[in-house]
Protein backbone atom coordinates (compact mmCIF):
# COMPACT_ATOMS: atom_id res chain seq x y z
CA UNK A 1 0.00 0.00 0.00
CA UNK A 2 0.88 3.67 -0.81
CA UNK A 3 2.48 5.60 1.28
CA UNK A 4 3.62 8.83 -0.03
CA UNK A 5 1.17 11.20 -1.44
CA UNK A 6 2.33 11.01 -4.63
CA UNK A 7 1.91 7.84 -5.20
CA UNK A 8 -1.88 7.64 -3.90
CA UNK A 9 -1.11 8.35 0.02
CA UNK A 10 -2.44 10.37 2.30
CA UNK A 11 -0.91 13.62 2.62
CA UNK A 12 0.29 15.14 4.99
CA UNK A 13 -0.71 18.44 5.23
CA UNK A 14 -4.11 17.18 4.15
CA UNK A 15 -6.01 20.64 6.19
CA UNK A 16 -3.01 23.20 5.38
CA UNK A 17 -4.99 26.44 4.70
CA UNK A 18 -2.24 28.87 2.52
CA UNK A 19 -2.85 32.48 3.65
CA UNK A 20 -4.27 34.10 0.69
CA UNK A 21 -2.17 36.80 -1.01
CA UNK A 22 -1.98 39.56 -1.25
CA UNK A 23 -3.34 40.23 2.38
CA UNK A 24 -6.06 43.22 2.12
CA UNK A 25 -9.01 44.49 3.98
CA UNK A 26 -11.40 47.11 4.06
CA UNK A 27 -8.48 49.70 4.64
CA UNK A 28 -7.59 49.07 1.14
CA UNK A 29 -10.70 49.74 -0.18
CA UNK A 30 -11.13 53.22 1.56
CA UNK A 31 -7.87 54.24 0.72
CA UNK A 32 -8.71 53.88 -2.75
CA UNK A 33 -11.89 55.26 -2.61
CA UNK A 34 -10.17 58.45 -0.75
CA UNK A 35 -8.36 58.59 -3.79
CA UNK A 36 -11.02 58.32 -6.46
CA UNK A 37 -13.03 60.79 -4.61
CA UNK A 38 -10.42 63.15 -4.42
CA UNK A 39 -9.99 63.70 -8.17
CA UNK A 40 -5.75 63.21 -7.54
CA UNK A 41 -4.72 60.56 -9.26
CA UNK A 42 -1.43 61.09 -10.94
CA UNK A 43 1.69 61.70 -9.46
CA UNK A 44 3.39 63.32 -6.66
CA UNK A 45 -0.27 63.54 -4.61
CA UNK A 46 -0.83 62.99 -0.94
CA UNK A 47 -1.00 59.56 -0.78
CA UNK A 48 2.25 58.86 -1.85
CA UNK A 49 4.20 61.32 0.08
CA UNK A 50 2.90 59.92 3.19
CA UNK A 51 4.09 56.52 1.28
CA UNK A 52 7.93 57.51 0.81
CA UNK A 53 7.83 59.46 4.02
CA UNK A 54 6.79 56.42 5.53
CA UNK A 55 8.64 54.06 4.07
CA UNK A 56 11.87 55.74 4.12
CA UNK A 57 11.07 55.72 8.20
CA UNK A 58 10.53 52.05 7.97
CA UNK A 59 14.05 51.40 6.10
CA UNK A 60 15.76 53.95 7.80
CA UNK A 61 17.02 56.22 4.69
CA UNK A 62 16.92 59.56 4.57
CA UNK A 63 15.00 59.80 1.07
CA UNK A 64 12.30 57.46 -0.95
CA UNK A 65 11.02 58.09 -3.76
CA UNK A 66 8.05 55.36 -5.69
CA UNK A 67 8.41 54.33 -9.27
CA UNK A 68 6.34 51.98 -11.53
CA UNK A 69 7.94 48.98 -10.78
CA UNK A 70 11.38 47.24 -9.41
CA UNK A 71 12.90 46.36 -12.98
CA UNK A 72 12.87 50.15 -13.69
CA UNK A 73 14.01 51.15 -10.14
CA UNK A 74 17.62 49.51 -11.07
CA UNK A 75 17.38 51.13 -14.38
CA UNK A 76 16.59 54.71 -12.11
CA UNK A 77 19.42 53.73 -10.45
CA UNK A 78 22.41 53.28 -12.55
CA UNK A 79 21.74 55.98 -14.74
CA UNK A 80 21.57 58.55 -11.68
CA UNK A 81 25.62 57.17 -11.00
CA UNK A 82 26.03 58.22 -14.70
CA UNK A 83 26.78 54.65 -15.89
CA UNK A 84 26.08 54.07 -19.29
CA UNK A 85 27.66 52.74 -22.78
CA UNK A 86 30.82 51.13 -22.15
CA UNK A 87 30.39 50.74 -19.12
CA UNK A 88 30.16 47.10 -16.85
CA UNK A 89 28.01 45.99 -13.80
CA UNK A 90 28.69 43.16 -12.13
CA UNK A 91 25.93 41.14 -11.42
CA UNK A 92 24.88 37.85 -9.72
CA UNK A 93 23.85 35.09 -12.51
CA UNK A 94 21.23 33.36 -10.22
CA UNK A 95 18.08 36.30 -10.02
CA UNK A 96 15.05 37.69 -12.01
CA UNK A 97 16.75 38.55 -15.17
CA UNK A 98 15.59 42.08 -14.59
CA UNK A 99 18.51 42.62 -12.48
CA UNK A 100 20.18 42.44 -15.85
CA UNK A 101 18.09 43.73 -17.75
CA UNK A 102 18.25 46.67 -16.18
CA UNK A 103 21.74 46.99 -16.93
CA UNK A 104 21.24 46.22 -20.34
CA UNK A 105 18.51 49.37 -20.74
CA UNK A 106 21.50 52.11 -20.20
CA UNK A 107 23.21 50.27 -22.73
CA UNK A 108 25.71 48.61 -19.79
CA UNK A 109 27.35 45.43 -19.48
CA UNK A 110 25.93 43.27 -17.03
CA UNK A 111 28.95 40.80 -16.03
CA UNK A 112 27.21 37.62 -14.73
CA UNK A 113 29.35 35.98 -11.77
CA UNK A 114 28.72 33.28 -9.47
CA UNK A 115 26.71 32.58 -6.37
CA UNK A 116 27.60 31.62 -3.18
CA UNK A 117 26.70 28.22 -2.38
CA UNK A 118 25.52 28.56 1.09
CA UNK A 119 23.36 30.88 0.56
CA UNK A 120 22.42 31.63 -3.33
CA UNK A 121 23.72 35.40 -3.23
CA UNK A 122 27.09 36.87 -4.67
CA UNK A 123 29.74 35.80 -3.93
CA UNK A 124 32.38 38.40 -3.06
CA UNK A 125 35.04 36.34 -4.54
CA UNK A 126 33.94 35.52 -7.95
CA UNK A 127 33.50 39.72 -7.98
CA UNK A 128 36.61 40.75 -7.54
CA UNK A 129 37.46 38.00 -10.03
CA UNK A 130 35.20 39.99 -12.70
CA UNK A 131 36.38 43.29 -12.25
CA UNK A 132 37.92 45.01 -15.42
CA UNK A 133 38.97 48.93 -16.14
CA UNK A 134 35.73 49.17 -17.08
CA UNK A 135 33.82 48.08 -14.12
CA UNK A 136 31.57 50.60 -12.39
CA UNK A 137 28.94 48.93 -10.27
CA UNK A 138 27.96 46.10 -8.59
CA UNK A 139 24.11 44.93 -7.64
CA UNK A 140 24.21 42.67 -4.92
CA UNK A 141 20.96 40.72 -4.92
CA UNK A 142 18.94 40.18 -1.20
CA UNK A 143 18.17 36.74 -2.84
CA UNK A 144 14.48 34.39 -1.11
CA UNK A 145 15.57 34.69 2.47
CA UNK A 146 19.37 35.30 2.51
CA UNK A 147 21.18 38.70 2.06
CA UNK A 148 24.41 39.30 0.06
CA UNK A 149 27.74 39.57 2.65
CA UNK A 150 27.35 43.66 2.35
CA UNK A 151 30.76 43.82 4.65
CA UNK A 152 32.81 42.53 1.85
CA UNK A 153 30.92 43.87 -1.07
CA UNK A 154 31.01 47.51 0.50
CA UNK A 155 35.14 46.62 1.42
CA UNK A 156 34.96 45.78 -2.09
CA UNK A 157 33.71 48.47 -3.91
CA UNK A 158 35.58 50.83 -1.83
CA UNK A 159 38.76 49.33 -2.75
CA UNK A 160 37.74 49.56 -6.10
CA UNK A 161 35.97 52.78 -6.48
CA UNK A 162 33.16 51.33 -7.64
CA UNK A 163 28.86 52.23 -6.58
CA UNK A 164 26.78 49.70 -5.20
CA UNK A 165 22.96 49.43 -5.76
CA UNK A 166 20.95 46.94 -3.79
CA UNK A 167 18.42 45.12 -5.19
CA UNK A 168 15.93 44.56 -2.36
CA UNK A 169 13.03 43.23 -4.07
CA UNK A 170 12.85 40.22 -2.03
CA UNK A 171 13.82 41.93 1.16
CA UNK A 172 11.90 44.77 2.44
CA UNK A 173 12.71 45.21 6.11
CA UNK A 174 15.98 43.22 6.29
CA UNK A 175 18.69 44.48 8.48
CA UNK A 176 22.43 43.96 8.13
CA UNK A 177 24.50 45.11 11.71
CA UNK A 178 20.77 46.78 12.30
CA UNK A 179 21.03 48.99 9.45
CA UNK A 180 18.17 48.15 6.31
CA UNK A 181 19.10 46.98 3.46
CA UNK A 182 18.66 49.61 0.70
CA UNK A 183 20.88 51.73 2.87
CA UNK A 184 23.88 50.40 2.99
CA UNK A 185 24.95 50.77 -0.86
CA UNK A 186 24.41 54.16 -2.61
CA UNK A 187 20.59 53.23 -3.44
CA UNK A 188 18.27 50.28 -2.55
CA UNK A 189 15.96 49.09 -5.01
CA UNK A 190 12.48 47.57 -4.63
CA UNK A 191 9.85 45.72 -6.28
CA UNK A 192 5.90 46.20 -5.17
CA UNK A 193 4.86 43.54 -7.56
CA UNK A 194 1.95 41.50 -6.75
CA UNK A 195 3.73 38.19 -5.36
CA UNK A 196 6.64 40.11 -3.63
CA UNK A 197 6.11 41.06 0.56
CA UNK A 198 4.45 43.98 0.06
CA UNK A 199 2.23 44.85 -2.90
CA UNK A 200 0.55 47.02 -4.89
CA UNK A 201 -0.04 44.99 -8.05
CA UNK A 202 2.93 46.55 -9.54
CA UNK A 203 5.11 49.09 -8.32
CA UNK A 204 8.42 49.98 -6.91
CA UNK A 205 10.90 52.31 -4.35
CA UNK A 206 14.07 53.39 -4.68
CA UNK A 207 16.09 54.66 -1.15
CA UNK A 208 19.06 56.83 -0.70
CA UNK A 209 21.08 58.70 2.03
CA UNK A 210 22.36 60.97 -0.78
CA UNK A 211 20.05 64.44 -1.23
CA UNK A 212 22.37 64.98 -4.64
CA UNK A 213 20.87 61.20 -5.84
CA UNK A 214 17.19 61.86 -4.49
CA UNK A 215 17.34 65.06 -6.44
CA UNK A 216 18.61 62.98 -9.87
CA UNK A 217 16.29 60.20 -9.32
CA UNK A 218 12.95 62.29 -8.84
CA UNK A 219 13.77 63.97 -12.36
CA UNK A 220 14.83 60.58 -14.01
CA UNK A 221 11.22 59.07 -13.10
CA UNK A 222 9.31 61.99 -13.89
CA UNK A 223 10.02 63.13 -17.03
CA UNK A 224 13.36 65.24 -16.77
CA UNK A 225 11.48 67.27 -13.91
CA UNK A 226 12.75 69.50 -11.28
CA UNK A 227 12.12 68.64 -7.71
CA UNK A 228 10.13 71.29 -6.08
CA UNK A 229 9.58 72.27 -2.49
CA UNK A 230 8.80 74.98 -0.27
CA UNK A 231 12.50 75.77 -0.67
CA UNK A 232 12.50 76.40 -4.39
CA UNK A 233 13.24 73.77 -6.72
CA UNK A 234 16.81 71.63 -7.17
CA UNK A 235 18.93 69.52 -9.54
CA UNK A 236 19.05 70.18 -12.91
CA UNK A 237 16.90 68.88 -15.93
CA UNK A 238 18.00 65.80 -17.54
CA UNK A 239 16.41 63.24 -20.29
CA UNK A 240 14.18 61.06 -19.16
CA UNK A 241 10.82 59.25 -19.31
CA UNK A 242 7.95 58.92 -17.20
CA UNK A 243 8.12 56.17 -14.70
CA UNK A 244 6.03 57.29 -12.03
CA UNK A 245 3.59 55.29 -10.01
CA UNK A 246 -0.33 56.91 -9.34
CA UNK A 247 -1.68 57.99 -6.04
CA UNK A 248 -4.03 54.62 -5.95
CA UNK A 249 -0.54 52.49 -5.85
CA UNK A 250 0.62 54.43 -3.63
CA UNK A 251 -2.50 54.55 -1.17
CA UNK A 252 -2.86 50.35 -1.40
CA UNK A 253 1.37 50.39 -0.34
CA UNK A 254 0.67 53.05 2.84
CA UNK A 255 -1.51 49.67 3.92
CA UNK A 256 0.62 47.51 2.96
CA UNK A 257 3.62 48.78 4.57
CA UNK A 258 1.39 48.77 7.65
CA UNK A 259 0.93 45.07 7.58
CA UNK A 260 4.47 44.22 6.51
CA UNK A 261 5.64 46.37 9.74
CA UNK A 262 3.12 43.67 11.62
CA UNK A 263 4.26 40.05 10.32
CA UNK A 264 7.67 40.25 9.20
CA UNK A 265 8.93 39.14 12.44
CA UNK A 266 6.77 36.25 12.70
CA UNK A 267 7.64 35.31 9.22
CA UNK A 268 11.43 35.09 10.54
CA UNK A 269 10.47 33.75 13.57
CA UNK A 270 8.53 31.03 12.04
CA UNK A 271 11.24 30.54 8.91
CA UNK A 272 13.87 30.22 11.71
CA UNK A 273 12.03 27.41 13.41
CA UNK A 274 11.77 25.80 10.30
CA UNK A 275 15.70 25.72 9.58
CA UNK A 276 16.42 24.47 13.65
CA UNK A 277 13.67 21.51 12.53
CA UNK A 278 14.70 20.90 9.00
CA UNK A 279 18.76 20.77 10.06
CA UNK A 280 17.87 17.69 11.96
CA UNK A 281 16.70 15.78 9.05
CA UNK A 282 19.84 13.54 7.04
CA UNK A 283 20.18 15.29 3.44
CA UNK A 284 18.38 18.96 3.40
CA UNK A 285 20.47 21.70 4.67
CA UNK A 286 18.93 24.63 5.87
CA UNK A 287 20.07 27.92 4.12
CA UNK A 288 23.33 30.28 6.27
CA UNK A 289 21.86 32.92 8.04
CA UNK A 290 24.78 35.36 8.50
CA UNK A 291 25.19 36.51 12.45
CA UNK A 292 25.43 39.91 10.36
CA UNK A 293 21.75 39.54 9.56
CA UNK A 294 19.85 40.84 12.50
CA UNK A 295 16.82 41.03 10.99
CA UNK A 296 15.55 38.88 7.88
CA UNK A 297 12.29 39.12 5.35
CA UNK A 298 11.57 36.48 3.49
CA UNK A 299 10.48 36.25 -0.08
CA UNK A 300 10.52 32.61 -0.28
CA UNK A 301 11.98 30.26 2.25
CA UNK A 302 13.75 26.75 1.74
CA UNK A 303 16.48 24.46 1.66
CA UNK A 304 19.56 22.44 -0.85
CA UNK A 305 18.72 19.30 -1.07
CA UNK A 306 21.26 16.15 -1.37
CA UNK A 307 20.14 13.60 -3.86
CA UNK A 308 22.84 11.28 -3.07
CA UNK A 309 21.22 10.95 0.21
CA UNK A 310 17.79 10.16 -1.34
CA UNK A 311 18.80 7.79 -3.73
CA UNK A 312 19.56 9.67 -6.70
CA UNK A 313 16.38 10.86 -6.72
CA UNK A 314 15.82 14.15 -8.84
CA UNK A 315 15.87 17.21 -6.50
CA UNK A 316 12.38 17.96 -9.60
CA UNK A 317 10.84 14.63 -8.75
CA UNK A 318 11.49 15.55 -5.25
CA UNK A 319 9.76 19.00 -5.04
CA UNK A 320 6.73 17.14 -6.76
CA UNK A 321 6.42 14.30 -3.30
CA UNK A 322 6.33 17.32 -0.80
CA UNK A 323 4.13 18.95 -2.90
CA UNK A 324 1.58 16.05 -2.81
CA UNK A 325 2.31 15.59 0.91
CA UNK A 326 1.71 19.60 1.94
CA UNK A 327 -0.59 20.70 -0.79
CA UNK A 328 1.49 23.69 -1.53
CA UNK A 329 3.66 25.01 -4.70
CA UNK A 330 7.39 23.53 -4.18
CA UNK A 331 9.64 24.81 -6.79
CA UNK A 332 13.53 25.13 -7.71
CA UNK A 333 15.06 28.30 -7.67
CA UNK A 334 15.41 31.18 -11.15
CA UNK A 335 17.22 29.58 -13.62
CA UNK A 336 20.75 30.68 -14.23
CA UNK A 337 21.13 33.75 -16.47
CA UNK A 338 24.03 32.28 -18.84
CA UNK A 339 20.82 29.55 -19.74
CA UNK A 340 17.40 31.27 -19.09
CA UNK A 341 14.72 31.47 -21.21
CA UNK A 342 13.77 34.72 -20.06
CA UNK A 343 16.57 36.33 -20.85
CA UNK A 344 18.26 36.78 -24.13
CA UNK A 345 19.84 39.85 -24.99
CA UNK A 346 21.83 38.06 -27.80
CA UNK A 347 18.79 37.48 -29.80
CA UNK A 348 17.10 41.36 -29.40
CA UNK A 349 18.26 43.86 -32.28
CA UNK A 350 18.06 46.97 -30.23
CA UNK A 351 20.88 45.89 -28.12
CA UNK A 352 23.08 45.56 -30.93
CA UNK A 353 24.89 48.63 -30.70
CA UNK A 354 27.94 47.38 -31.99
CA UNK A 355 29.58 43.81 -32.52
CA UNK A 356 31.59 44.20 -29.76
CA UNK A 357 28.70 45.62 -27.02
CA UNK A 358 26.55 42.38 -29.16
CA UNK A 359 29.66 39.92 -28.07
CA UNK A 360 29.72 41.19 -24.78
CA UNK A 361 26.24 40.85 -23.62
CA UNK A 362 26.04 37.46 -24.51
CA UNK A 363 25.17 36.17 -21.21
CA UNK A 364 26.08 32.36 -22.70
CA UNK A 365 30.17 33.07 -22.32
CA UNK A 366 29.80 33.17 -18.26
CA UNK A 367 30.64 29.86 -16.42
CA UNK A 368 28.16 29.86 -13.20
CA UNK A 369 28.75 26.47 -11.94
CA UNK A 370 27.18 27.31 -8.23
CA UNK A 371 24.06 28.91 -10.09
CA UNK A 372 23.83 25.94 -12.42
CA UNK A 373 23.97 23.43 -9.71
CA UNK A 374 21.57 25.71 -7.19
CA UNK A 375 18.89 25.64 -9.98
CA UNK A 376 19.28 21.80 -11.49
CA UNK A 377 20.00 19.70 -8.30
CA UNK A 378 19.79 21.34 -4.58
CA UNK A 379 17.36 24.34 -4.49
CA UNK A 380 13.80 23.53 -2.93
CA UNK A 381 11.98 26.86 -1.98
CA UNK A 382 8.28 27.81 -1.33
CA UNK A 383 6.34 30.82 -0.82
CA UNK A 384 6.60 33.00 1.87
CA UNK A 385 2.53 33.10 2.78
CA UNK A 386 3.43 29.61 4.69
CA UNK A 387 5.41 32.13 7.21
CA UNK A 388 2.08 33.56 7.92
CA UNK A 389 0.82 30.35 9.45
CA UNK A 390 1.46 28.81 12.44
CA UNK A 391 4.00 26.67 14.45
CA UNK A 392 2.17 23.63 13.60
CA UNK A 393 2.42 24.10 9.51
CA UNK A 394 5.69 24.75 9.78
CA UNK A 395 6.12 20.85 11.67
CA UNK A 396 3.67 19.25 9.42
CA UNK A 397 6.59 20.59 6.19
CA UNK A 398 9.35 19.01 8.38
CA UNK A 399 7.27 15.63 8.82
CA UNK A 400 6.38 15.31 5.21
CA UNK A 401 10.55 15.82 4.07
CA UNK A 402 10.74 13.12 6.90
CA UNK A 403 8.30 11.27 5.58
CA UNK A 404 9.82 10.88 2.15
CA UNK A 405 12.94 10.56 3.62
CA UNK A 406 11.48 7.31 5.28
CA UNK A 407 9.77 5.96 2.27
CA UNK A 408 12.65 6.57 -0.17
CA UNK A 409 12.11 3.73 -1.90
CA UNK A 410 8.84 4.66 -2.66
CA UNK A 411 10.19 7.67 -4.46
CA UNK A 412 12.69 5.92 -6.07
CA UNK A 413 10.61 3.75 -7.68
CA UNK A 414 8.34 6.55 -8.67
CA UNK A 415 11.25 8.54 -10.19
CA UNK A 416 12.34 5.04 -12.28
CA UNK A 417 8.65 4.28 -13.50
CA UNK A 418 8.91 7.58 -15.23
CA UNK A 419 11.94 7.52 -16.75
Amino acid sequence: MAELAINGGTPVGEKFELVSWPLRDEKEVRKVVEVTRSGRWSYDGPKEAEFTKAFAEFIGSKYALAAANGTVTLQLALEALDIGFGDEVIVPGLTWQATAAAVLDINAVPILVDIEPETYCINPERVIEAITPRTRAIIPVHLYECMADMDQVMEIAGRYHLHVVEDCAHTHGSRWRNQGAGTIGDIGSFSMQQSKVMTSGEGGALTTNSEELFHKLYSLKNCGGLYTDEAGSHGEHVQSGNYRITEFQAAVLVCQLERLKSHIDQKDENAQYFSSLISEIEGVIPFLRREQVTRQSHYAFGFRYNKEVFGGVPVQKFCQALSAEIGLGVSGPYEPLNNCSLYQPHTKKRYRISDEHWKAIDPRRFSLPVAERAYCEEGVLMSHQVLLGTRKDIESICDAVVKIRENMDELIANWRSQR
